[in-house]
């Protein structure tokens, strides 16, 4: 695999553009009491998945949770980074395919730890809003659609994700199961045809009579004008657009509200 190659998977299929809470290099706007991993901590951090394991690196993470970043930074602005660290030390000729691979399974474990062992703390009701996310069928990586469920189930929503799914398991859950949202990274290469062919049986099969399908990633960044021809809901660049998109389609349902005796 070219270095070329690698800095693709790293770029446009670990971390799409659809999971940046902020543009990199700005300045970050956090909210009282909850704070940033420091740019400092993120740089001594960031090649270390190619020498430690898994736990090691999660013991360094939970204490920058103890002194106080949030669980939102450390995805962003710790495993994130790392990940684009990694690509880096590939390009440079640092580290063969093995070292990337195995760094990258790492950063993955850390994060579904730290998504177990710290849920989020909204609490919501049997009519909140539900949404499914998933990789392209045939697209190998979920890093990136396990990260952005993350951050909607930490907003409020009630969420699902699926790894590295089959076409029939996807139409399958979305048939059984109610989903207000469905969100497709599509990081490899493929059809328009393809696209719109899946996104058309998702909208035949939901149970959600106005299901909003809102897709992101390499594919989708480089060609924005296919979301019109593949007949989905719209995009997003990073997470804080991508939620409020969301917001705007999806309402909140009203409370049933019964007569009293």
């Amino acid at each position: 695999m070219s270095p070329a190659s690698v800095n693709t998977l790293i770029q446009e299929q670990i971390i799409p553009r659809l999971l940046q809470a902020h543009t990199y290099g700005m300045p970050r706007v956090v909210a009282p009491g909850i704070l940033s991993v420091e740019p400092a901590d993120a740089a001594t951090f960031a090649s270390l998945p190619l020498s430690l394991e898994a736990d090691e690196l999660l013991d360094l993470v939970e204490t920058y949770i103890d002194h106080g970043a949030s669980v939102e930074s450390i995805f962003v602005d710790l495993l994130a980074a790392s990940a684009r660290r990694l690509g880096q030390h590939w390009e440079e000729d640092e580290c063969d395919f093995l070292d990337v691979t195995m760094g990258l399974w790492r950063l993955q474990e850390v994060m579904r730890q730290v998504a177990l062992r710290h849920p989020a703390q909204t609490q919501i009701g049997p009519r909140g809003r539900s949404a499914l996310f998933s990789p392209l069928p045939g697209d190998e990586h979920s890093l990136g659609a396990l990260m952005v469920e993350e951050v909607f189930a930490r907003a409020g929503w009630q969420t699902d994700v699926l790894i590295n799914p089959k076409r029939r398991e996807l139409l399958q859950i979305i048939a059984e199961k109610q989903f207000d949202l469905v969100g497709l990274t599509i990081t490899c290469d493929c059809t328009t045809g393809l696209v719109a062919d899946l996104i058309s049986a998702i909208r035949s099969i939901s149970r959600a009579p106005k299901v909003q399908i809102l897709i992101g990633g390499q594919m989708v960044n480089a060609k924005p004008g296919i979301v019109e021809e593949v007949g989905a809901d719209g995009t997003a660049v990073d997470a804080s657009s991508f939620l409020a998109l969301a917001d705007r389609l999806v309402k909140t349902p009203a409370r049933l509200c019964l007569p009293t005796a």
